[in-house]
């Protein structure tokens, strides 16, 4: 899944938070599929990083995205309220810098995508989720330096 011609590439190595999301995302991927279903998501399975995660709707034509759930620890950081918000009208300071250009890096690629703060001190993981014969969730979550 790493690559230079990928944006937003996985990493060889991750935060050890980002690793435990990515791997339960995998666990949810039924038969063959190469995503899981987003209704098969229970965020309740990942209670030590509840406060870390974040569930991100996804629209199409246009392409948009929208706050669904935001991780208390995240919205302390950001700030500003942001659940039930779209992306695109949202001020995307830390912790979503360039969150909007990855969300459609992911939807594009189908795959995990990885962005990490040019400062070091934050990285995110977004997941693809699928539902509705699209992929219409991504589930995100923030690693702290």
């Amino acid at each position: 899944m790493t690559g230079t011609d990928i944006p937003f590439a996985l990493p060889d190595t991750m935060d050890p938070s980002l690793t435990h999301v990515l791997a339960y995302w995998q666990s949810l991927k039924r038969a063959e599929a190469t995503m899981p279903f987003w209704d098969d998501l229970k965020l309740s399975s990942l209670p030590d990083l509840a406060g870390e995660l974040m569930l991100i709707d996804v629209f199409n034509l246009p392409e948009r995205f929208r706050f669904n759930t935001v991780g208390a620890s995240i919205g302390q950081r950001h700030g500003d309220p942001v659940v039930g918000r779209f992306v695109a009208d949202t001020a995307l300071h830390r912790p979503f810098r360039f969150l909007r250009a990855q969300c459609s890096a992911t939807v594009e690629a189908r795959s995990p995508t990885y962005y990490r703060d040019a400062e070091g001190d934050s990285s995110r993981l977004l997941l693809p989720m699928w539902g509705d014969g699209r992929i219409s969730m991504l589930l995100g979550a923030v690693a702290w330096a």
